[in-house]
Formats: structure tokens, sequence, C-alpha cells
């Protein structure tokens, strides 16, 4: 299943303001980096995923539309993924593009 080019669309225009995104099609889904780092993915399997790091993941959890994010049967904490619904409004994506992108800002830097 290849990913939601309208999704991208919005994505990518809301992440047009940083001069540090670099996106990557990878497992059947498109990813926007920041940083060099996951920020989140339109998902070949549909919804998002976004990174949003271990200490915010079981809050996350509780939002509507938003389930753990699996990886061959195994919970990837730190990433979640929500459903189309949670981001039908340019309200609602700016939001979860938001907290990938606030996360992955303040990740150290990984050593030259």
């Amino acid at each position: 299943m290849a990913y939601d080019e309208k999704t991208a669309g919005r994505v990518r225009k809301l992440l047009s303001v940083r001069p540090d995104v670099v996106e990557k099609k990878i497992m059947g889904g498109l990813c926007f980096m920041v940083k060099d780092r996951m920020c989140c993915s339109v998902s070949g399997k549909g919804g998002l995923l976004i990174r949003v790091g271990s200490d915010a993941h079981q809050l996350m959890l509780g939002e509507p539309h938003v389930e753990p994010m699996e990886m061959r049967g195994r919970v990837m904490t730190g990433f979640v993924r929500v459903a189309p619904e949670g981001y039908r409004t340019e309200a609602e994506l700016k939001k979860w593009v938001k907290r990938g992108v606030d996360f992955v800002v303040t990740m150290p830097s990984e050593p030259s």
C-alpha cells in the first residue's frame, strides 16, 4: 500500500519553514527527518507515525485515534500511530507534526 500523497503534501507544507527537513521513502511510507532524526512519517499502512519519545508515549496513547506503533509484532516505544481521523483538520495535523519536531530537536546530536 502506497502512502497518502495528500497527507504527505500537508505535512511537507507544515515543515517547509524549516531548512533542516529531509524526506526519505522507507518501508512503503514517506519519512520526514528533522536534524537527521525521524520526526514523523506518512505510513504506507495508513495514518501518521509520530515520534514522541518514551516519556510521552503512554500519555499520547490516551489521545483519540492514537495507538501504539508496531513493527513486526513489537511495540516501538516512543512512536505512536495516529489514524486519519486524528488529523483531519490543519490544526490537528499541525499539533501532531509539532509534537514530532519538538521531540527530535531536543535529542542530542550524534557524534561525527
